[in-house]
């Protein structure tokens, strides 16, 4: 049975507060019936120190796996990254079917059901906030989040009751947001590695910089 605080950071599975993203779920829940379509579950190292806060899922990614980062183009660079920073083990599939953990790691997103365009609204960003302040206050030695683009990195901001505005837009940005220190990336999308805005050695920085702080 999930504590309180690990109930509060996840949505039902039927989850109705934001009546667009139902109306899209149950649309890709029609046409997909085999997909998971619901709101994307946190994942992770109960235990973990790092927590990556991504945005929202993909249409054909956490949407469809029901796993975050897993089945997108997102997902390759992102576990790829984190399993040669120590942060995952194992051999991660698009469809999820491998033996991927995650190590003293856990990843969410500030909106957890997939939004048309992958744009959610601010209001939908305002509605699911609850769950991912319950989910950062779930995981007792957290130290570090890393946030993968800047909705995300105002989304956590705002989740620790703190002003979008108290840290830095742009890649490479730290700064200090309560006990916790927040890196921000870009957004490991496949539209900015196949543009060359982030590279694997871009990405990777941001992930050895956690590690070091981690390990201080």
């Amino acid at each position: 049975m999930l504590s309180d605080d690990l109930a509060a950071s996840e949505p039902t599975r039927d989850c109705p507060l934001c009546p667009r993203l139902v109306a899209y779920r149950a649309v890709n829940a029609a046409q997909h019936p085999d997909w998971y379509n619901g709101p994307a579950p946190s994942w992770g190292d109960p235990d973990a120190r790092l927590l990556v806060a991504g945005l929202a899922p993909g249409r054909q990614g956490a949407n469809r796996t029901g796993r975050p980062f897993t089945g997108d183009g997102a997902g390759w660079i992102l576990y790829e990254t984190l399993t040669k920073l120590g942060f995952a083990q194992g051999r991660y599939d698009p469809d999820g079917n491998d033996d991927l953990r995650l190590i003293d790691c856990a990843i969410t997103n500030a909106v957890r059901c997939a939004p048309p365009g992958n744009k959610p609204e601010t209001r939908e960003e305002n509605t699911c906030r609850p769950f991912l302040t319950a989910k950062i206050a779930a995981l007792p030695r957290l130290r570090v989040i890393v946030t993968l683009g800047d909705v995300s990195r105002r989304n956590v901001l705002k989740a620790l009751g703190l002003k979008a505005s108290a840290g830095l837009p742009g890649h490479g940005t730290e700064f200090r947001a309560g006990p916790f220190v927040v890196l921000n990336s870009y957004h490991c999308s496949r539209l900015n590695t196949n543009t060359g805005r982030l590279t694997p050695a871009m990405f990777e920085a941001v992930f050895a910089r956690a590690r070091a702080l981690i390990e201080a």
